[in-house]
């Protein structure tokens, strides 16, 4: 019997029969084939994550916006605060009093009386003319003296503790203004959104009676108890919108960073992935600031001027949609950083020579504090062979604080930023100022 070769099916040695060339080029292309496809899927998969993430990701920002809003009484009295104390929100008070208080008091039947008085009493006709003449400075008087009582309760400080007073205890009013459901001192109706300052009113008219107006104050009538904050026939459309936003107001942000997790992490190439996705991202929250500053003139378009004057009506918009802008700018900014910041630890000849600067630079800091005697020694040497970990520690780290930064803005951004890189350039400095491993002598044994 013929010994078996290495071809025979079931030898000794009991391994499967070897390809014959053909067969290795065929099995080499269905494995080409295969490993295309399953590339094609991972690249379909991140490329659909990606447009998920970027299109979720300003409808975040506004979901956690209109969700703490709605939840967080301390957040919300801080917001709206800074409205007390708006210059153009106390003179649109103070003008709408004042006028009220003004055309209750018959200047002009003052001055007919004493014209009269004094036509009786014989007085020459140039007296007489010039006592109907005291009507308009009379007026103004009685206007100038009304705006100083008013404008006092207005920019005092009780006025700013009754606002925010008011604001903490009737927290159910951002529910009523972004959702139509509830009470509280922000009312909705009529496509209509009104601010309730019925307390204010009730001071200026102690502090009118006290002045001796007493007819005026009692004439201030109740319509005269509100601001109008926004009038728009939308409102009962962008309150339903807020009012889906607040159901997901927390799950939303968080699945827009698993989103994006999963997209760079299905991703055949993970760092290009990153810088697509921080760019889309970038993309559609620049558009989400766009939006705001088109909603600002259509806001201000749906006020009327006799309803709320227009520097009013703007410090109104930009103090309740000032966290939500600011969360937008600081996740645009973040995401043009990525950008740069994922580039530079790529293959790219800019990047290459980007960090090969970095690295000369911080060897020669290092040289130059060990020639002054700085030897960092053991720690200098182990942060050199554990660069890439310390490196990716520091910047792990950065990442977290911004995450849990509470609102964070654009300077706070630029803030963890800077303090990253310096930390880098530090652990650089640090592995460069180290010097050689100082070796034991060797015993001689006799």
């Amino acid at each position: 019997m013929a010994p078996a070769t290495p071809h025979s099916s079931g030898g000794a040695s009991g391994h499967s029969p070897a390809l014959s060339t053909g067969e290795r080029a065929e099995y080499e292309l269905l494995r080409r084939q295969a490993s295309v496809r399953h590339r094609r899927a991972r690249l379909f998969g991140s490329s659909v994550l990606l447009l998920l993430t970027s299109l979720l990701a300003p409808l975040a920002v506004v979901a956690a916006w209109t969700q703490e809003t709605v939840t967080d009484t301390d957040q919300y009295v801080a917001t709206v605060a800074p409205l007390a104390s708006e210059p153009a929100v106390q003179d649109a008070l103070t003008d709408r009093l004042t006028d009220r208080v003004v055309a209750q008091v018959d200047v002009k039947a003052v001055t007919d009386s004493l014209a009269d008085t004094l036509r009786q009493a014989g007085k020459p006709p140039r007296v007489v003319d010039g006592a109907e003449s005291l009507e308009a400075p009379l007026r103004d008087a009685v206007r100038t003296t009304a705006e100083r009582v008013i404008s006092g309760v207005v920019a005092g400080d009780v006025f700013r503790r009754t606002w925010e007073g008011a604001g903490r205890r009737a927290h159910a009013a951002v529910v009523h203004m972004l959702t139509g459901e509830g009470r509280g001192a922000v009312g909705t109706g009529e496509g209509a959104v009104r601010l309730d300052v019925g307390e204010v009113v009730d001071q200026v008219r102690v502090r009118l009676a006290d002045a001796g107006f007493d007819k005026a104050a009692t004439a201030v009538p109740d319509s005269d108890r509100t601001i109008t904050l926004f009038q728009s026939e939308q409102l009962g459309k962008a309150q339903d919108a807020l009012r889906l936003l607040d159901v997901v107001g927390v799950g939303l942000p968080v699945l827009t960073v698993v989103l994006a997790a999963l997209a760079v992490w299905t991703a055949p190439a993970h760092r290009v992935k990153l810088m697509a996705t921080a760019t889309g991202v970038a993309a559609t929250t620049a558009l989400l600031l766009v939006a705001l500053a088109v909603l600002r003139r259509a806001y201000l378009d749906s006020v009327p001027p006799a309803a709320l004057p227009p520097d009013a009506a703007a410090a109104v918009y930009d103090t309740l949609v000032h966290f939500l802008r600011d969360s937008a700018r600081t996740l645009l900014v973040v995401a043009v950083v990525t950008v740069p910041v994922a580039y530079l630890y790529g293959p790219g000849r800019a990047a290459r020579a980007a960090r090969g600067a970095a690295v000369r630079a911080t060897a020669a800091a290092g040289r130059a504090l060990r020639r002054g005697g700085v030897d960092t020694g053991s720690t200098g040497r182990l942060l050199t062979r554990h660069r890439t970990g310390a490196t990716s520690s520091v910047i792990v780290a950065g990442a977290l604080i911004l995450l849990f930064w509470n609102h964070p803005t654009v300077t706070a951004v630029a803030l963890v930023l800077g303090i990253t890189s310096a930390a880098l350039i530090v652990l650089a400095v640090l592995a460069a100022a180290a010097g050689p491993a100082r070796t034991s002598p060797r015993r001689t044994v006799s």
